[in-house]
């Protein structure tokens, strides 16, 4: 079955090919993104409207070079999936009309996808995937989440923020240090050149029993910190590392204490924050100092693409799961009332 994702939940528009008749990373025919960053750059974050028209502009001509890039035309397709929420309404539905006016004119099954859970399945696109039961760390700009995975569709909430998604916390503290939009990123990198231990930031939430997350006191330390330095560009690296720092050890603790609870030894960790290099190499070795391992996708299907929705839906197609020919999002999306893949032998 080759399958046509479609991701546009927010300001990344995502087209992909996903083929279930091949395995691994080559079962990926074509993907591409656009990125919306410059077009929301002078508004210091993203503008609902503007996302919903620039997707209106680049989902159709993704949709054809994606095509072209698989050998495919549009009448080798089996199905299409889409990202149904959570994210912005419009954005959301502008995806959601174009996939099910393809699928209606192929005459072939559409299927609406949950944001999330396409980030928490994109490990298993890889070689080696893992296998349920997992515990899956979900850590985004929008989300930061501690999922049990008893099987693919069957998820249970263990933890989650109760503040700001450690991508935000991210982005927030790197704006608070006068880096431009999107800071992020630009934080992580500049906390390559930090000097380690220089700025030593707490652990939220790690003195005490639990498995959910807060971010905002971390930030507000870092803004105290900024406002005392003399704010140059070593202090802003070394504050950058210190806050880096803290954000991974608490991501790491929390994480091995859900391994734990969840009686496993398998960690997935997926979305954009997912694509750090050094969340990457803590959890690796947590987890392999544990006797198990840290499962995550390329760093290329770490943010928002239209692979994780292509492979997800794939998965729900097969299961003989699809929608009516109405156009429905949810931007507001409990992943735990997903139905479990019973069928598909996961």
């Amino acid at each position: 079955m080759k399958v046509l994702g479609i991701e546009s939940s927010c300001d990344e528009t995502g087209v992909a090919v996903y083929d279930t008749d091949l395995s691994g990373p080559d079962a990926l025919r074509a993907h591409a993104v656009y990125s919306q960053i410059a077009l929301h750059a002078e508004y210091g974050g993203v503008v609902p409207e503007l996302a919903s028209r620039d997707h209106v502009r680049k989902t159709l001509p993704l949709i054809r070079q994606t095509l072209a890039e698989a050998g495919l035309k549009p009448s080798d397709i089996d199905g299409v999936a889409y990202t149904a929420g959570p994210g912005l309404v419009g954005a959301l539905l502008v995806g959601a009309g174009v996939a099910r006016s393809l699928a209606w004119a192929l005459d072939v099954p559409a299927v609406g996808v949950h944001h999330m859970e396409g980030h928490l399945l994109a490990p298993l696109m890889e070689d080696d995937p893992p296998q349920p039961p997992f515990v899956a760390l979900l850590v985004s700009g929008g989300h930061t989440q501690l999922v049990a995975v008893d099987r693919i569709g069957s998820y249970r909430l263990l933890g989650e923020t109760l503040d700001d998604a450690a991508g935000e916390a991210f982005d927030k503290t790197a704006k608070l240090m006068g880096l431009p939009y999107p800071g992020g990123p630009q934080l992580a990198r500049l906390a390559e050149q930090g000097t380690p231990g220089k700025y030593r930031f707490a652990r939220p939430m790690t003195d005490r029993p639990g498995l959910d997350f807060s971010f905002s006191g971390l930030k507000t330390q870092v803004l105290l910190a900024w406002r005392d330095s003399d704010q140059g560009e070593q202090t802003r690296a070394d504050i950058a590392r210190g806050f880096e720092d803290a954000v991974v050890d608490t991501l790491a603790i929390k994480c091995g204490r859900a391994l734990e609870a969840a009686g496993s030894d398998t960690l997935v960790i997926a979305g954009g924050v997912g694509a750090n290099r050094r969340l990457r190499a803590k959890l690796q070795e947590m987890c392999a100092q544990r006797g198990g391992r840290a499962c995550f996708p390329r760093p290329s299907l770490c943010t928002d693409n239209g692979a994780m929705i292509a492979f997800a839906g794939a998965l729900r197609l097969q299961a003989g799961q699809h929608e009516d020919t109405s156009v429905r999002v949810t931007p507001r999306w409990d992943m735990a009332a997903l139905p479990a893949l019973a069928a598909s032998g996961a």
